[in-house]
This record gives C-alpha cells, sequence and structure tokens, in this order.
C-alpha cells in the first residue's frame, strides 16, 4: 500500500513504517511457532498472555529481565545476528533456574536505527529458536527505530522472562549447609558477559577482527566470540530437589554471583585447582596482562553455572549433566565462616 506524505517524511528522518510493518509480518510468524498449550490471546496485541498452570498448590511467578551487553557489537561486526537472540533466552532461562523455576513466557525488545528487516527477522529468529527449545511462548516483544539515539546499524537486545515454581520448592539458597559441595557445570565460552574487555584485548592487543583466526582456538573471533550461552534447564532440572543452591556466573564472575546464594554464616571455597581454563581465557589473560583476581570478577572461566548440593546428591546431579552433554567437576565446598567467597590456591 502506498504511504501518504507524512509517512514518506518519516521515513526520510530514519524510520520506515512500510519496512516496520513488513518486519512485524515476518516477526509475527516466528512468534506464532512458539506458541503452547498455556498460550492465550493473539499474535500482534498489544500485550502478551499466558497462562498459570494448572494443578499448582501455591504457583509462584519468577520474574528476570537482562540484555546480551556488548555482544551485540560483534554481531553486527561480524553480520552474524542470530546467536545474540538465542543467548539472550538461554541467560534468561538460567536466571530463573536458580530458584527452582521453569520458563513459561518470553518477551524481548529491540532497539536500533537503520535495522533491516533481515537483521530483525534474524535476531528474532534466535530468540523464537530458544523459546522453542524450553516449550516457552514468546508472548510478544518491540522493536524500535530510533535513528538519533543510536548510530545506524546499532542495536541493543534486552528481554523479560517469566517462569513458575511452587513456592514449596523455590530455590532461595537458605538451604545452604556447612559441608555441602560446589558442582561446575561447563560453560560454552564467553556467554554474554565481559565481552567489553574481550573485545578491546582482541582489537587492542591482539589486532585481530571478526573474521582473523583466534591464535591456538582454530575459530574466527566472530565464532568464538558468538558462541550461544548454554542453557543448563535440561542438565538441573531433573535433579532440582536435591539442589540446595545454583547460581548463575555471569557479570560479577564467580566470586559476584556465588555469594549471592550463600546464607549468613556460610563461606564458599573454590580450589582453583580442580578445573582448567578454556584456552580462550587463559588468552585473553594474556594478551591482556589482566591479573587473575580482575578475571575472576569478569569472566566465567569456563563454568556458567554452579550447584551447592550435598554429597549425597552429586552421581545424581553429574548423571543429569552428562546425559545432556555438560561436563561437571568437584570444585570446592562451603565451610563455617563469614559470608563471602574464597579462592584455594
Amino acid at each position: 500500500m502506498t504511504r501518504p506524505a507524512e509517512s514518506r517524511q518519516y521515513a526520510a528522518a530514519g524510520v520506515d513504517l512500510a519496512d516496520a510493518e513488513s518486519a512485524k509480518e515476518r516477526i509475527g510468524r516466528l512468534v506464532a511457532s512458539t506458541r503452547t498449550a498455556l498460550t492465550a490471546g493473539r499474535v500482534g496485541a498489544f500485550g502478551g498472555m499466558v497462562r498459570v498452570p494448572t494443578g499448582m498448590r501455591a504457583p509462584i511467578l519468577v520474574m528476570s529481565t537482562d540484555g546480551v551487553g556488548t555482544k551485540v557489537l560483534v554481531a553486527q561486526q561480524a553480520g552474524r545476528y542470530d546467536t545474540v537472540g538465542e543467548c539472550l533466552v538461554n541467560h534468561s532461562v538460567n536466571d530463573i533456574l536458580v530458584h527452582g523455576a521453569r520458563p513459561l513466557a518470553f518477551m524481548d525488545y529491540i532497539a536500533g536505527a537503520g535495522l533491516g528487516i533481515e537483521v530483525l527477522a534474524d535476531i528474532v529468529e534466535g530468540v523464537a529458536r530458544g523459546c522453542r527449545a524450553h516449550g516457552m511462548d514468546l508472548a510478544g516483544g518491540e522493536t524500535a527505530q530510533m535513528p538519533g539515539l543510536y548510530a545506524p546499524g546499532h542495536f541493543d537486545l534486552a528481554g523479560t522472562i517469566v517462569g513458575v515454581v511452587e513456592e514449596s520448592e523455590a530455590l532461595h539458597g537458605d538451604a545452604v549447609r556447612p559441608g555441602d559441595l560446589l558442582l561446575g557445570y561447563a560453560s560454552t565460552g564467553l556467554h554474554t558477559n565481559g565481552y567489553t574487555l574481550a573485545r578491546k584485548i582482541a582489537t587492542e592487543n591482539l589486532g585481530l577482527g571478526v573474521d582473523d583466526d583466534v591464535p591456538g582456538l582454530g575459530q574466527t573471533v566472530a565464532a568464538a566470540f558468538l558462541a550461544v550461552h548454554r542453557s543448563y534447564a535440561r542438565a538441573v532440572t531433573p535433579v532440582l530437589g536435591g539442589v540446595h543452591a545454583l547460581a548463575h556466573i555471569t557479570g560479577g564472575g564467580i566470586p559476584g554471583n556465588l555469594v549471592r546464594v550463600l546464607p549468613a554464616g556460610c563461606e564458599a571455597v573454590v580450589e582453583s585447582g580442580s578445573w582448567n581454563w578454556p584456552p580462550l581465557f587463559r588468552l585473553l589473560q594474556e594478551a591482556g596482562k589482566v591479573s587473575t583476581a580482575e578475571m575472576r570478577d569478569v569472566f566465567n572461566l569456563g563454568a556458567g553455572m554452579i550447584a551447592v548440593l550435598p554429597a549425597a546428591a552429586v552421581p545424581a546431579a553429574q548423571a543429569a549433566a552428562a546425559a545432556d552433554g555438560v561436563d561437571t567437576w568437584m570444585m570446592g565446598h562451603v565451610r563455617a565462616g563469614p559470608q563471602g567467597v574464597r579462592f584455594d590456591g
């Protein structure tokens, strides 16, 4: 359909309503592909709707909002946009998983300038793929073209997740006790944190572009930096009843996130020699001359999730992780002491 002159002026100013309508149609099909038995309402409505599962005694909704940080700049430079959407979903699933919640619905928000239909569709395709993998409804979202606020081709990506858990089964960390063990779950790389420092080291210290090979990795920068943030839902959900706490290792690293699930009087002792950092993290440390303390504060160092659990629950937890192809290792214990995280070695 022909747009009126006012709309053509809007396009000249940087917002093309015809492109926006076309993008909505394609995104609508992706949203529809995620509908579940709990989905209510219509695709394209002003608000997304999802039913609370029946049969629950005291359902608690668990919500989280997050983004993928400057990982979007790597996607932009590489011209590959589908993985950041999946990363956003998986990151969010992990954030509510630590409370024992299963995902119900997700909503995304893409803001930028000069984003073509293909770029928007690729981003949402990643979001939809992540939602389908978790049986979760992509209940809606927003794409906002804001020239003047964003440089042409630049964008930010964020999302909100809603999950549910029985109130009596929710994890808060209050069950953690001295004598509990720490079980580490392997990450798939940087996940969605530390990219500002990682990009600086790659470009300024190593002189690499996104299409260059990373020394010693056998991968390009784009492949290594855009690896999808792992979801731990399938690896952890089967054994949630035996876990005292879970920590998703995101911004703040192991010390900044593990401490969030420790009650007063409990100190987590992480055995530094219990696992080998993946080569990417060693390269970033050496090339950037980053101290070990700062590496621990910025990156996950190969441990994307940590479970705090009694010794008797460890075999089942490791078996569940192995069934999903996730490597695990014993990485420390909890002892009586000041609330905090200590590295041994």
